[in-house]
């Protein structure tokens, strides 16, 4: 009896297509958040975690998916083997499914405001999603505009962290503020970083991303930068007392800040090596965020 074998490439292109390291993105927030929560008040609910998780994964679900559909549109992903709108060769469907998810992710964060009866994380949230939309989605396609970076930063970075934050808590503080200027600065990374390949499609398309309105060089001289300023509010933060002592632990993320600059800063004009460069910042975004809320956590168990 023979085994008929499978030919992987398909499934790559599946896998490509759907992103699934991507959703680190999506959950980062709710982690991060939750833990500088519970540090700050002891408050910590294991319900309106799980559901604002779930709920932040369908919706960066529908932004991936809308913005294949966008991106078709404008044609700038014809040479896209990845785009599930050339996969599928369905604009309707995955439209639909994009917009599913959205219904399905704004019902979560329904469900947590009638719960606690406040519609703060709700409004948060539908902010975000209409930043979001104004990134890709007609008439705004402000990522078409080099402002991508800057709504990115937005919605994952303060926004997200004051929902993650509010939703354990209802209330605010600096210090969540500052972790989300962090995480917002390592998520803008990873969109930054997906622009260093695709700089000749972005051209055709008449997409003006950072990278075509800087250059490769000036753009990959950025990366160090940025991940210098991600240390350097820790270091600020450690020093004043916002953070306790154990979130120096994100300083172990050094090392993925060093791979990502140096992949970037040797290959930033060699579309062919250069494309992972998102996956390195993906790497950079997980790894201080989860050391981050480790040392939050540990924190606020008097390690």
């Amino acid at each position: 009896m023979t085994t008929q074998s499978v030919d992987p490439a398909p499934r790559k292109l599946w896998l490509a297509a759907i992103k699934p390291p991507m959703y680190s993105v999506a959950m980062m927030p709710m982690v991060v958040g939750s833990a500088i929560a519970y540090a700050e008040t002891g408050q910590f609910n294991g319900s309106i975690f799980a559901l604002f998780v779930l709920a932040a994964v369908l919706i960066l679900a529908w932004e991936n998916l809308s913005n294949d559909v966008f991106d078709a549109e404008t044609g700038i992903d014809v040479n896209k083997a990845h785009s599930l709108v050339n996969l599928t060769r369905n604009r309707r469907l995955i439209f639909g499914l994009a917009n599913l998810c959205l219904g399905l992710g704004i019902a979560g964060i329904v469900a947590i405001a009638v719960y606690q009866q406040d519609p703060t994380v709700l409004g948060l949230v539908v902010l975000c999603c209409g930043l979001g939309y104004m990134y890709q989605g007609p008439p705004f396609r402000l990522g078409y505009q080099g402002l991508g970076e800057v709504l990115c930063f937005l919605s994952f970075g303060p926004l997200a962290m004051g929902a993650a934050y509010y939703s354990q808590t209802q209330t605010w503080s600096w210090g969540s503020q500052m972790v989300g200027m962090m995480v917002g600065l390592t998520t803008t990374l990873v969109l930054f970083c997906s622009h260093f390949h695709q700089v000749e499609d972005d051209l055709a398309a008449g997409k003006r991303s950072p990278i075509v309105r800087l250059g490769t060089k000036r753009g990959a001289a950025l990366v160090p930068w940025g991940c210098g300023v991600f240390f350097a509010i820790a270091a600020v933060a450690l020093v004043l007392g916002i953070f306790p002592v154990w979130t120096a632990l994100v300083f172990l993320s050094l090392l993925s800040a060093w791979r990502l600059s140096r992949h970037v800063t040797r290959y930033h004009d060699q579309p062919s090596r250069v494309f992972n460069a998102k996956f390195f910042a993906i790497g950079f975004h997980f790894w201080s965020g989860v050391l981050l809320s480790l040392g939050f956590w540990l924190s606020a168990y008097g390690a």
